[in-house]
């Protein structure tokens, strides 16, 4: 078995470090250097330990300041799952009053937008071909926790009450329920997630760190004749959300 890499040991003794309270929220650490020192590595390698330590939500980076222990924040948890859609209410909400929180979101929604080639793969389009584009800021009291780029085919509900998610008389109701508005029934749904580091804007608009950990899930729903109407990028920053995936059970 390989040995484990230099800066995740150090990651690991900072960690414990902070649960012993030798530091507490709010404390700023000692320089790198003094730290490195003290563990006889090089200071790159406390650079790194600390730079994974910060995308976890442990420390905290100021810039011209230093690194110090972050406050514990409470986790939301975001639960995935078929079952879930309802023809009322959000399961997003949900989520956030089973945590003591207001649940939201803001939107905003372009029509006719071209596909780019990944999303045309995904949607079984050509590229190029128009789709709805909506960017969603899901929000717990108000601070954003979660964040979606929806994709739909333009030709699938083009002229119907559906063509904007969050517009007209079924506007909020969520793919499912705006589809099966205009006689689409949507069968199934893959979703693939993996964790990856927050691109400068998703850190800016989550309050996160830059390069924190996510994660990215590729969601895309099916009519039960097998044709994909929408395709979501969905990013879920760990520091604020834990995600738990529910699978019913199917009985003779």
């Amino acid at each position: 078995m390989s040995e484990q890499p230099p800066y995740l040991r150090i990651a690991d003794v900072l960690r414990r470090r902070i649960a012993d309270q030798e530091w507490v929220p709010g404390d700023r650490l000692p320089s790198r250097a003094q730290i490195a020192e003290e563990c006889g590595v090089g200071e790159n390698v406390i650079r790194r330990a600390q730079e994974l330590l910060i995308s976890q939500g442990v420390l905290e980076g100021r810039a011209g300041s230093g690194t110090y222990v972050a406050a514990p924040r409470q986790r939301v948890r975001v639960v995935r799952s078929s079952a879930r859609e309802q023809p009322d209410g959000s399961p997003f909400r949900a989520d956030m009053k089973a945590a003591g929180k207001q649940g939201d979101w803001e939107s905003r929604t372009e029509a006719k937008v071209p596909a780019p080639a990944e999303i045309a793969a995904r949607l079984g389009v050509s590229e190029g071909d128009l789709c709805v584009r909506t960017v969603y800021e899901f929000l717990a009291d108000g601070r954003p926790v979660q964040l979606s780029t929806s994709w739909e085919p333009y030709d699938l509900t083009a002229g119907t009450l559906v063509v904007l998610p969050e517009g007209g008389p079924h506007a909020g109701a969520g793919v499912v329920n705006r589809m099966a508005a205009i006689g689409v029934t949507v069968g199934h749904a893959v979703e693939q997630p993996e964790p990856r580091q927050a691109s400068a804007e998703e850190a800016s608009l989550l309050g996160i760190q830059k390069s924190a950990l996510v994660t990215h899930i590729r969601r895309t729903y099916y009519s039960d004749q097998g044709r994909p109407v929408e395709t979501a990028d969905i990013v879920v920053p760990a520091a604020l959300c834990e995600i738990a995936y529910e699978v019913p059970i199917g009985r003779q």
